[in-house]
């Protein structure tokens, strides 16, 4: 298997912008999995490098690589906090495919406090659908960081109901007995139904707040239960 790398995108000038479409196309059809990382931009205000990340994927070379990362070589695509709001306003989750938003539609807003928060929180494993996720049990309970301004998901009961019942609400944010919660201590977006992680129908797109790529041994002092998350591990046992 292919080593991983990181693919920077460069949007200073318009030439920039196209020749980083057709760069970023061109690696996303070479490899099996992509992942969108969380980041600043302008401001962060509104939705910040999500609306930046989105109308990237939405120019035609990289929705033609899309369609065979996903539909031709069923590979997997992750978002992790500016990334799942990219996935999210795209319908990529939890549709699995590009679709466009209607009213019962998740999206993701700002937090209910009203302002940035940047802290540990527990996250609870509620589905092991996603082939991000089969190292893990329903009911593990993990610390993961958070750092994002606009992460409180909202959407129609109705439709939480179905994505719970298919499976893809994947995680949720929980309280010290490992059970979901609305509270703030605990659920500091304000996110519905406590929803930290959302899937596609099949699992291969997966989109959560998050960041599991900050949970490294050495960046957290006296944080007892703080340990690597094997989700990058789990999508690649997928090619095993």
């Amino acid at each position: 298997m292919a080593c991983p790398f990181l693919l920077t995108l460069g949007n200073l000038r318009p030439e920039m912008v196209q020749e980083s479409v057709l760069r970023a196309a061109k690696a996303m059809r070479n490899s099996q999995i992509v992942l969108i990382p969380g980041g600043f931009s302008g401001g962060d205000e509104p939705d910040g490098s999500g609306k930046f990340i989105t109308s990237f994927l939405r120019a035609e070379p990289m929705r033609e690589a899309l369609d065979d990362l996903l539909q031709q070589r069923l590979g997997l695509l992750g978002g992790i906090c500016n990334g799942f709001q990219a996935l999210i306003k795209l319908g990529l989750v939890p549709h699995g495919r590009i679709a466009r938003a209607d009213a019962a539609s998740p999206t993701l807003s700002h937090n209910l406090i009203g302002r940035h928060q940047s802290r540990l929180v527990r996250v609870r494993v509620a589905s092991t659908l996603s082939p991000w996720f089969p190292r893990r049990r329903v009911g593990d309970v993990q610390l993961l960081p958070i750092s994002h301004g606009e992460g409180r998901l909202i959407c129609d009961e109705a439709q939480l109901a179905r994505l719970a019942e298919n499976g893809q609400i994947a995680a949720q944010y929980a309280d010290e007995q490992g059970l979901p919660s609305m509270d703030i201590a605990h659920n500091p977006n304000g996110s519905a139904w406590a929803v930290e992680a959302l899937t596609s129908p099949d699992g291969r797109v997966m989109g959560r707040m998050g960041h599991a790529e900050r949970a490294l041994p050495g960046l957290y002092r006296n944080v007892p239960g703080l340990a690597l998350d094997p989700m990058f591990l789990s999508a690649v046992d997928y090619y095993s």
